[in-house]
């Protein structure tokens, strides 16, 4: 969309075409990977869009929204990130943006854990007050459920988490002049003593005689150098290319499916 002129947005955008919304974030994703990783959800939704385009479903692509919603990643210098209820405003803002004028058939491409609340929080209300549609695609959700079937279940358990797959790999892919493979780190296990005492299990979790137990953290607490259990060094740029594919499918379909059911 934002290649495109005024004149020949009027024309395309007259027929309420599929908007796909890409959306990120600016955090720690490991030494050796660009902190942009909304880069790669924008890179996926463009994908999509000329597939879903070429297969007969008119898509364009707003600009991406390259701030996350703010969680854990605060202590990363440089980092960039905004509030869970200024991000809901924003997208809550964006949309109505595009509703003014018509632009009702609108998908989210979410690239980042803390964008997840906003989203559903926007969704909600548009439905609950205007029983709008808002769907969103939460890729590397979708991608940790890919893994097994491309890689091996042995290979996906051990490649997944943040800093390795599956940003890493589709970095690889889309953007192998962006990754530091001299800064590769080694796989290392979760940092175990919480402020608690108790062992860490996740972000914002820990163990307590089996039982999961929420606690504040950040990070940095229990990654190292954003990299958490996943091994990065077992990425690859073909693992990239297949899960690319993958998604891309998925998305240029379901923007088709989403035509189907919401007329323009």
């Amino acid at each position: 969309m934002g290649t495109l002129t005024g004149g020949e947005g009027r024309e395309a955008f007259a027929k309420n075409p599929i908007i796909l919304l890409p959306m990120g974030s600016h955090e720690d994703q490991g030494p050796h990977a660009p902190m942009g990783d909304y880069l790669l959800a924008e890179k996926v939704a463009e994908l999509a869009a000329i597939r879903a385009t070429e297969a007969g479903t008119p898509t364009y692509v707003a600009p991406v929204l390259p701030f996350g919603g703010a969680d854990w990643f605060g202590p990363m210098i440089g980092g960039i990130a905004i509030s869970q209820a200024t991000l809901a405003s924003v997208i809550t803002d964006m949309v109505a943006s595009l509703h003014r004028n018509g632009l009702t058939r609108i998908v989210v491409i979410n690239g980042h854990g803390g964008n997840v609340g906003p989203i559903a929080e926007v969704a909600r209300t548009l439905w609950q007050e205007k029983k709008v549609v808002l769907p969103s695609l939460y890729l590397w959700r979708i991608s940790y459920g890919l893994l097994p079937g491309l890689i091996g279940a042995e290979k996906a358990k051990a490649v997944s988490g943040h800093g390795a797959d599956p940003l890493t790999s589709i970095g690889m892919h889309l953007f192998p002049e962006l990754i530091r493979k001299d800064l590769i780190p080694e796989g290392k296990s979760l940092k175990k003593d919480s402020i608690l005492g108790l062992p860490y299990t996740g972000l914002g979790t820990a163990s307590f005689n089996g039982a999961e137990i929420g606690l504040p953290m950040e990070y940095d607490d229990t990654y190292h150098d954003g990299v958490a259990q996943g091994d990065p060094k077992l990425c690859s740029a073909e693992t990239g290319q297949a899960l690319v594919e993958k998604l891309t499918d998925i998305v240029a379909r379901f923007a088709a499916h989403f035509a189907s059911k919401v007329p323009a």
